[in-house]
């Protein structure tokens, strides 16, 4: 209570009481709509709004594509229950697109004799009766063996597709001449057959898919690649498609993600889709999983299942030589708030090479003062004067880039604590990797709910943290607060880069983005420069916001704030036109925790 009360001061002062008062308002009107509807009912309402209705089902029957590939559908059975099966035959002879094979490897120890009829009155299915079960990885390649598509796809034997799966992935095809690797959003089916807890997923996100295997269905590979990356491997069995999916795409760099709920996943007493930990071993294998990618692409590297989350693994990257970080702290007075920021640095740090810089900036206190020359006695920190009048954040930081020793460089707010001792050395990890261009930390308030996990682009016209207020010890549905992850920003407030990329992009704005938008145009900036940002959960710090700028509480600060907010609007408005790669476009831009936009989208025919 004593947080969402401070949060309400906040927003007083930094956007005045009318303007809160309409924020308040708005978010009761959607909790509201939200405890009128279940999440289901809500998830209902966007099935209606956004998937083909009868009669453009009927429009996709009778489109001619100008490529038009045979898929084969390979499917592993094992002691399949009936009228799953049926379900998922219907499925597929319901599809909207003709030109597909079904490919059955029966591993059952009994033929099911009305399951083998169905298979021979239809045409298209191809049933191979095993007559001894070789685990789902062998019944998955000998499936493949009866495989003459032009492209593969998988699917479980309980599971189902819409009537208009293949015909996206076709035309997903003619689109993409060169797509070798294609995966869809899913959710899941109950024993009614009501759909629930869909799973919106992100472009294709290297760092995401190292540590989890968010790609799971619906998965199609051009035959070509299947051929190049070989079969299943049955030594990862519960984890075998995370090892697939993973040499997939170690192998091709057409990777695309079509963002439409293409399969229909079974939740019954047995599945992982229903209880994650009935399966505890797939997750054991996922550890051996991800090693062996480390070992094939050359990184040297540690993989642990930290538990936090299911199925999300943690990558701990061995530092090269011995680079040295410079830590950036700007400060302005408010030196007790610096001096916990200092404390826990020096107390708690691991990694020994490193600096810090207090960018000192207008302070007014001789206490500040007084306290800046007894930190300059420590031989890690030095105290760096900047004259500048007015308060400029880019301007701070560029003079501290400027200034500094290190091969990184550390942006850290002064009102911040660290809880995590080995972070310079997970940092360092990950932003070695010539690829990626920023690293961002997990942060959070001072009742340790969430304030930051990495920034989505486009929420709410410009850009915010994700899953704000998340509270500590709960979890994203699917984990994303813990898990690390491709994101378009990351904070300023921890931001962790190499020195050379400053110069490369140009160093921070200190004319369009004094204060605000910073941090978001300089992860832009990165982006497109072909480099990928991430949010690392390992590294955590408490933040409490705005102590060195201070609130938006003035005439003058308030217009700084609009005219920043043009500015960022202007400068990226074709990338927020195109939309965030890693936030969804069925994800709702009002907020920025995952939930389901329900407005209906342009609809758009061939």
């Amino acid at each position: 209570m004593i947080h969402k009360l401070s949060r309400i001061i906040y927003h007083i002062k930094r956007y005045g009481i009318w303007r809160t008062l309409q924020k308040i308002v708005a978010r009761i009107i959607r909790l509201n709509r939200k405890n009128i509807q279940s999440e289901k009912e809500i998830y209902q309402t966007w099935i209606l709004k956004n998937e083909p209705n009868k009669q453009e089902l009927e429009k996709q029957k009778q489109h001619q594509f100008a490529y038009q590939p045979k898929i084969s559908i390979v499917v592993p059975m094992y002691n399949t229950d009936e009228n799953f099966f049926l379900e998922l035959l219907n499925s597929l002879l319901m599809q909207t697109y003709f030109n597909w094979e079904l490919c059955l490897a029966d591993g059952s120890s009994q033929q099911n004799e009305t399951i083998y009829a169905l298979c021979c009155r239809c045409k298209r299915v191809k049933y191979q009766f095993l007559g001894k079960n070789k685990g789902i990885s062998e019944n998955t390649n000998r499936a493949m063996e009866m495989a003459d598509g032009d492209f593969i796809a998988f699917l479980d034997h309980d599971d189902v597709l819409p009537p208009f799966a293949l015909y996206e992935i076709v035309k997903t095809i003619n689109e993409n001449p060169e797509v070798e690797f294609m995966y869809s959003d899913e959710d899941k089916i109950d024993k009614k057959g009501e759909r629930f807890a869909p799973y919106f997923k992100p472009e294709f996100s290297p760092e995401t898919l190292e540590c989890n295997n968010y790609i799971t269905h619906f998965v199609v590979m051009k035959k070509s690649l299947v051929h190049k990356i070989g079969n299943l491997d049955s030594r990862f069995c519960g984890a075998q498609d995370f090892d697939f999916v993973l040499r997939g795409a170690e192998n091709t760099k057409n990777i695309v993600h079509i963002p439409k709920i293409l399969y229909h996943w079974r939740a019954h007493q047995k599945s992982t889709a229903n209880v994650a930990d009935t399966k505890n071993y797939a997750y054991e294998a996922g550890v051996k999983v991800v090693a062996e990618h480390l070992k094939r692409t050359g990184k040297e590297a540690m993989v642990e299942n930290p538990g936090e989350v299911p199925g999300i693994y943690q990558i701990k990257y061995a530092v090269k030589g011995n680079p040295k970080v410079s830590i950036l702290i700007p400060n302005n007075n408010h030196y007790r708030v610096l001096k916990k920021c200092l404390k826990s640095i020096l107390t708690l740090t691991t990694y020994e090479n490193y600096e810090i810089l207090v960018l000192e900036n207008n302070s007014t206190e001789k206490e500040t003062f007084a306290f800046y020359e007894k930190i300059k006695q420590n031989p890690k920190i030095r105290v760096l004067e900047m004259q500048e009048k007015e308060f400029n954040y880019s301007k701070i930081i560029n003079f501290g880039v400027k200034h500094a020793q290190g091969d990184f460089i550390l942006q850290l707010n002064n009102d911040t604590k660290l809880l995590t001792p080995n972070w310079l050395e997970i940092l360092i990890g990950y932003a070695q990797n010539k690829e990626i261009g920023a690293v961002g930390a997990r942060l959070y308030y001072s009742d340790k709910s969430i304030q930051h996990a990495g920034i989505a682009c486009g929420i709410a016209e410009k850009a915010a943290n994700l899953l704000v207020n998340l509270p500590y010890g709960t979890h994203d549905p699917f984990g994303r607060d813990a898990a690390t992850r491709n994101v378009t920003a990351v904070t300023g407030a921890c931001l962790f880069a190499r020195r050379e990329i400053y110069e490369e992009v140009g160093f921070m704005d200190e004319e369009k983005f004094k204060v605000a938008f910073n941090d978001v145009d300089f992860c832009l900036k990165i982006l497109e420069k072909g480099y990928r940002v991430v949010y690392n959960p390992y590294v955590e710090l408490i933040h409490d916001e705005s102590k060195t700028r201070g609130y938006e509480d003035t005439l003058e600060k308030k217009a700084r704030f609009e005219q920043e907010t043009k500015n960022f609007q202007t400068k990226w408005k074709a990338f927020l036109e195109k939309g965030d790669p890693y936030y969804n476009p069925n994800l709702s831009r009002e907020d920025c925790n995952f939930t389901i936009k329900i407005d209906k989208k342009e609809a758009k025919h061939d």
